[in-house]
């Protein structure tokens, strides 16, 4: 059994900045990827930035330059930084994790519940 809490969103003027947190939780064995992913209304759920255990990182064009992915593998967290934000970041933001639930068993994807980031004046 495995828990992602979201935390963070909320309602900024454009030009500001939020720190989205993911925490995994529950039986966890190895973690690999982390990652976060953004869907607005009406549209498809799109990959906004990845960390990899190996430490690497990788951004969507979009917001290259103005968001920051970090994790704190002592705590099983992920952040996402969001600087300089626009009107057209509005969506709703998931966590992605990577990750065994038991060493010898095959990895699964699991989804946080989601936090709304709306940016707007």
């Amino acid at each position: 059994q495995v828990q992602l809490v979201e935390s963070g969103g909320g309602l900024v003027q454009p030009g500001g900045s939020l720190r989205l947190s993911c925490a995994a939780s529950g039986r966890i064995a190895s973690l690999y990827d982390m990652g976060w992913y953004r869907q607005a209304p009406g549209k498809e759920r799109d990959l906004v930035a990845v960390s990899t255990s190996g430490g690497s990182t990788n951004y969507a064009d979009s917001v290259m330059g103005r968001f920051t992915i970090s994790r704190d593998s002592a705590e099983n967290t992920v952040h996402l930084q969001m600087n300089s934000l626009k009107p057209e970041d509005t969506a709703v933001y998931y966590c992605n994790v990577k990750l065994k639930t038991y060493y010898n068993v095959p990895y699964s994807h699991y989804w946080g519940q989601g936090t709304q980031v709306t940016v707007s004046s």
